[in-house]
């Protein structure tokens, strides 16, 4: 189940990327309209909403990713000159309770996501349901509770990381 875990996170920021490219890719049609608007041309409509969703669902499909290969970002001032035992204390703490949020994080979503959808709530200009982008990013925030869940357990000793993972890497996180 780990190494499941481990290859859905990946595919989801695979995703993010692709919807990001796609997002530029939205963004610079629509400036170019814009600058060509003399010519008949015009801006994407509703691009700054779509920019709006776009962002937060593809920053919900990169964290799970991102944490499983260690890539947030640390604060080292005090860490760097602790004994190893009480770094791995640090790390095993913060990421339960990283894993605490995420679970309390996951679970507002889902609230959310039910009141736009029972309020019938949309965007301005494309009269989007919202609901759809709480959706997509409860989607990313299921899979992060799952990275989170599956790093703790390795660090608990309860799972071992997937076969081929690089050995330096697990070592450092």
């Amino acid at each position: 189940m780990i190494a499941w875990v481990f290859r859905l996170s990946k595919w989801s920021a695979i995703l993010g990327g692709i919807l990001l490219v796609l997002l530029t890719l939205m963004i610079v049609t629509s400036v170019s309209g814009r600058a060509l608007i003399d010519m008949g041309l015009g801006p994407v409509p509703g691009d700054f909403e779509l920019v709006e969703m776009g962002t937060a669902i593809a920053v919900f499909f990169f964290l799970p990713w991102t944490y499983l290969r260690g890539g947030h970002a640390t604060v080292d001032l005090l860490y760097s000159h602790l004994p190893r035992w009480a770094q791995r204390v640090v790390v095993t703490f913060s990421d339960f309770l990283m894993l605490v949020l995420w679970l309390v994080l996951t679970h507002r979503l889902w609230e959310g996501m039910l009141e736009k959808r029972a309020y019938f709530e949309s965007t301005f200009i494309l009269q989007m349901p919202v609901w759809w982008a709480y959706a997509l990013c409860l989607v990313g925030a299921a899979i992060g509770c799952l990275a989170y869940i599956a790093k703790n357990l390795i660090m608990f000793g309860l799972a071992s990381y997937p076969a081929g993972w690089p050995v330096e890497e697990a070592k450092e996180h």
